[in-house]
């Protein structure tokens, strides 16, 4: 499969995006920058000098560099999308790390971030919107948990991440502001999640269509987490009563995980 289909690193995901050549950046980002405005803890500051090779921004998505309009309302104002590429070392397979970089530099730059990241032989996209902050005047902050997409997932099919990355075209997504601009890139990630499941890669049409997908790949998750932790629980009980009463409610969430299933 070609990199154009099957995307195993940066700039092969970028193209998938068919972002126009005045949007583009490329400029090196010091990571003394995240580390002056991303890093509050000893921790953060170790796993950002330890665990990160290179930060680059790639491209600025603005009106009059991609043509469509910014969005202001009383809870946020966009005026660009930033495309960020994160090169990290040392930290395939730590999910939870990769993970609390991508957050960091979400926190850091004021902007709604399309972030890029190589961590080893995998890829990941990571979105969140982002709004004013409540009790302090023209801060910003996450509005929600991050969005993230996986190369290559666990349950996705060559095909059906070949289908995920041609979705990614700009023009491909809403156009009528960049806030939902964005949030089409968001649907994305939650149909390739969705595809993990079901088998089957498919776009929402309209936003109600991928407001019920996002709820039910919540509920999916957390009854995952629920039958993992009966499933555990009952193979560790000893009195035969218990070990039933547990099997029993198991495959009560079996069902009720079916049925979001069968919801997306």
């Amino acid at each position: 499969m070609t990199d154009q289909t099957h995307p195993l690193s940066v700039q092969s995901l970028l193209r998938c995006f068919a972002l126009p050549a005045d949007s583009r950046v490329n400029q090196r980002v010091p990571k003394k920058l995240l580390l002056e405005h991303g890093a509050p803890t000893a921790a953060d500051k170790r796993l950002i000098n330890e665990g990160i090779e290179e930060i680059q921004c790639l491209a600025a998505l603005k009106p009059n560099t991609i043509g469509v309009a910014a969005y202001q309302d009383e809870q946020r104002e966009y005026l660009e999308i930033a495309v960020v590429s994160l090169t990290l070392r040392s930290l395939e397979g730590k999910q939870a790390q990769t993970l609390r970089l991508a957050e960091r530099l979400h926190r850091a730059v004021p902007y709604p971030l399309l972030l890029l990241i190589q961590n080893g032989s995998e890829l990941l996209l990571t979105l969140a919107q982002k709004r004013w902050a409540q009790n302090e005047a023209g801060k910003v902050v996450l509005d929600g948990e991050l969005s993230t997409a996986r190369l290559p997932q666990d349950g996705v099919s060559r095909e059906t991440a070949s289908a995920f990355c041609q979705s990614l075209a700009l023009n491909r997504q809403p156009q009528s502001h960049l806030k939902a601009l964005y949030q089409g890139w968001i649907d994305k990630c939650d149909s390739l999640k969705a595809a993990a499941l079901t088998g089957i890669f498919k776009a929402p049409t309209t936003p109600e269509q991928a407001t019920a997908r996002r709820h039910a790949l919540l509920e999916c998750e957390r009854l995952e987490a629920e039958a993992h932790r009966l499933h555990t629980l009952a193979s560790k009980e000893k009195q035969l009563a218990r070990q039933v009463e547990l099997n029993l409610a198991f495959k009560r969430v079996q069902t009720e995980l079916d049925k979001h299933r069968g919801a997306l």
